[in-house]
């Protein structure tokens, strides 16, 4: 018999007959009366654990028995028919995961109860509202233009700049570079400006308040380009408006407003006036 058993181990029927022999030796030597004799070994025939059968011979002095016992170790804290040390293991991580749900859900926890596992403790409530980020986008529109330059605005106080290209969906800004005259800085716009990148500044550069044209009649300009430039809408591959300073010496500090129209089968542009009427047409 292995010696590393305990008392809830399972019994075999070779430990069974075992006890009994010790029973029956306990019985001749005068140990036992008839009726224990009898009692005990009904009672180690039906004996489900070594431990029950230990406790059938303990009284007993047994060093003449032809068989022994096997010694049992001392159990350790755990339930019948389990290994002590998981047991031991289990029960302290059961307590510490509970501790850590309690301690989880006071800090964190939207919940009636730490067992409540309903929603995540990132769902708690933080009273912080939705903000909608609502910049232009489709550009080549009066809403797009006039936001476009509300952007500006936010961004470098006021709608100055040497020159201004539009694209249906992007833009890009020139603007003299404040620490160094001799520099300009260009400033992509895609939903909001990116960081500037330096350039050498050209020798005609004028500042000008690039907002000042009417940004309704241009749009109309706008969208008939293509047919005052005899070219088919479809055959349209892109559009995109350039406002300046004004060349005219006699008009300082006014705009041009270019409008060009590429296809595969030419390009063409309209000059504008700031009040949106026609200053010159380049056809195809």
């Amino acid at each position: 018999m292995a010696t590393s058993q305990t008392s809830s181990t399972r019994a075999k029927d070779t430990d069974r007959n075992d006890t009994c022999q010790i029973l029956d030796t306990a019985l001749s030597e005068g140990q036992l009366s008839m009726t224990e004799h009898e009692q005990r070994v009904k009672a180690a025939t039906t004996a489900m654990t070594l431990g029950d059968l230990r406790a059938l011979v303990s009284d007993l002095q047994t060093a003449n028995a032809p068989v022994q016992l096997p010694t049992l170790r001392k159990p350790r804290l755990s339930a019948p028919g389990t290994n002590g040390s998981w047991g031991i293991r289990l029960a302290i991580m059961g307590v510490l995961v509970m501790l850590g749900i309690g301690i989880g859900w006071g800090l964190y926890g939207n919940t009636p109860s730490p067992l409540n596992f309903t929603s995540d403790p990132g769902a708690k409530s933080d009273g912080v509202a939705p903000v909608v980020l609502t910049p232009p986008r489709q550009l080549h529109s009066l809403g797009g233009l006039t936001g476009l330059f509300e952007q500006m605005k936010k961004k470098f106080g006021n709608t100055e700049g040497n020159r201004l290209v539009i694209y249906p969906d992007y833009a890009s800004l020139t603007r003299p570079d404040p620490s160094d005259d001799r520099r300009e800085l260009n400033y992509s716009y895609r939903g909001g400006w990116d960081d500037p990148t330096p350039s050498g500044a050209s020798s005609d550069a004028k500042l000008v308040d690039l907002s000042k044209f009417d940004a309704k009649a241009v749009v109309g300009v706008l969208r008939g380009a293509p047919e005052t430039l005899n070219m088919k809408p479809g055959d349209v591959k892109s559009t995109y408006l350039i406002i300046e300073p004004s060349r005219d010496q006699t008009v300082p500090g006014t705009l041009t407003i270019s409008v060009y129209v590429s296809s595969d089968f030419g390009s063409g542009y309209i000059q504008l006036y700031p009040d949106g009427s026609e200053k010159q047409i380049n056809y195809p």
